[in-house]
């Protein structure tokens, strides 16, 4: 039995859901993209969201043209502002990442993804400069500049990787971060830039990125990093596996850029973790599974205690780096599938969106809180085989004394797991059908929802027990609300037909 104090310990961050993952932005011009993110933002509400290729080709920002003997280049924001709009509507703020080249300022042709994002330095840091000013000169005119302030301001991303940086320059990258930075700041000093958005493994980048930018005395209002925790991929057609380290490991990550600050003048900058998952492959069906949703929940519980925003990566599998899927359920980074199927993961974020502001307990499977009604909640789970090489145990006890008003108070259980709340296992069944008939999506749509019970305690004391069993990689979210019974005296349970008689 865990008796979970009476006082809280602390408060619930919402580093959680600070940000989320997109795949490149020109996607979110697409019905099915909106639909998405509509379904998102009504059941969990992320504040920010972050996506590749905000200047790449596919947005038409940037557009050389001559005239009268001479190379001009107009500003389009036409699709910017058509994203953008649609985003602020659906009550998510952009996190501005710059990237990637236009096609026409790029020094070379290297390219990366299936939709071909240059990923070269500009050949001319003046043009960048001026199309940095260019664009955030228009963000401010069209949303204003209090607005716009509040709206992080990334350099690139994962520059100290071939695929996303020429020869993952490291003095290249500083360069063109310098250049970007003090652009940002001549549109106005208070829009907050940072960087550099580097991959797990490249540690030493941030200790150097920080000593170039305190030694040319360069503006960096926040740093960023990404964590996963895979291991190599393993290839199958349209697909990979891989082993994985112990979710602790990402936590891990989490904290390192702080621990790197200690001591420095940035030790107080926020910390961001602009991408973050299990898996870096976007056709891992790791993914898909309850698993993953068990096996994150404690990363996703507790983040926030080591940094100040870590974006899951993504929201959805409208996404297309390594091509257009070929099936519904693939593999895809996102909480939701295509046609907003939601996936195990996605419940997890949901339940912790109920959850209260207060913490009242943490434990290795489990977090209570409450709120300011004296609601109290509990997200539990089951934990995994750390290397997820072994399926684990069955069932997993969990025993909570929990302190509620006095009186009696109505339980609400949700749950998913291997069968309940799992679209996945339902399309298994349904023989992983590529693009199902509308009956079948209705099939899943149906299938993904969490399974509820619902019961009635007694407190005593002004507690109540509260024992747990859940089934294999079972997340459950449990509601206590005190009872206010309206019940008419005259009224006579066992007088129902059919009802079992009560004392």
């Amino acid at each position: 039995m865990i008796r979970v104090p009476d006082s809280p310990g602390g408060r619930l961050t919402d580093a959680w859901r600070q940000c989320v993952g997109t795949g490149r932005l020109d996607l979110a011009l697409r019905s099915d993209y909106q639909e998405s993110l509509k379904v998102l933002q009504r059941d969990i509400g992320f504040r920010y969201i972050r996506g590749h290729g905000l200047l790449s080709d596919g947005m038409a920002v940037h557009r050389p043209y001559e005239w009268q003997g001479r190379r001009h280049v107009r500003h389009s924001f036409t699709h910017v502002d058509q994203v953008l709009d649609a985003y602020l509507g659906l009550g998510i703020r952009p996190f501005l990442e710059l990237g990637f080249m236009p096609g026409e300022l790029a020094s070379g042709e290297q390219t990366v993804f299936w939709w071909r994002g240059n990923v070269t330095p500009p050949r001319s840091h003046q043009e960048w400069a001026d199309l940095v000013r260019a664009l955030l000169t228009h963000l401010v005119d069209r949303y204003g500049l209090d607005e716009v302030r509040t709206w992080p301001v990334e350099v690139w991303n994962e520059p100290n990787l071939r695929d996303f940086w020429q020869d993952a320059d490291e003095k290249a990258y500083h360069r063109l971060y310098e250049v970007t930075a003090h652009a940002v700041k001549e549109v106005d000093a208070g829009i907050q830039v940072g960087g550099p958005a580097i991959s797990p493994g490249a540690d030493e980048w941030l200790e150097r990125f920080a000593e170039f930018t305190d030694r040319h005395d360069v503006p960096l209002d926040f740093v960023s990093r990404h964590a996963y925790s895979s291991g190599p991929a393993q290839h199958v057609p349209f697909g990979v596996h891989q082993t994985l380290a112990p979710a602790s490991g990402l936590l891990d990550q989490f904290a390192t850029p702080r621990r790197q600050l200690a001591g420095t003048r940035y030790a107080g900058l926020p910390v961001h973790i602009t991408e973050f998952n299990s898996s870096y492959r976007p056709d891992n069906p790791v993914h898909d599974t309850a698993f993953h949703a068990a096996y994150l929940a404690p990363v996703v519980a507790n983040g926030g205690e080591h940094a100040d925003s870590f974006s899951y990566w993504t929201f959805s599998d409208v996404f297309e780096e390594a091509g257009v899927p070929t099936a519904l359920f693939h593999g895809g980074f996102g909480l939701l599938t295509h046609r907003q199927v939601r996936k195990p993961t996605y419940h997890l974020y949901a339940f912790m969106a109920r959850m209260g502001p207060d913490v009242l307990a943490r434990g290795d499977d489990h977090l209570v809180t409450r709120h300011a009604d004296g609601r109290v909640t509990v997200l539990a789970w089951a934990p995994v085989d750390p290397t997820g090489e072994t399926p684990g145990p069955d069932r997993h006890t969990l025993r909570l004394s929990l302190p509620v008003p006095s009186g009696e108070v109505f339980v609400r259980r949700s749950s998913v797991d291997e069968e309940r709340g799992n679209a996945y296992t339902a399309w298994r069944h349904l023989g992983s059908p590529r693009s199902p008939k509308p009956g079948q999506l209705d099939v899943l749509h149906e299938a993904a929802e969490p399974a509820r019970t619902h019961q009635r305690l007694t407190s005593e004391d002004g507690r109540v027990d509260l024992p747990l069993t859940l089934s294999r990689h079972e997340v459950t979210l449990v509601e206590l609300t005190p009872v206010d019974d309206e019940t008419p005296p005259w009224w006579d349970e066992r007088r129902l037909l059919g009802r079992e008689a009560t004392a």
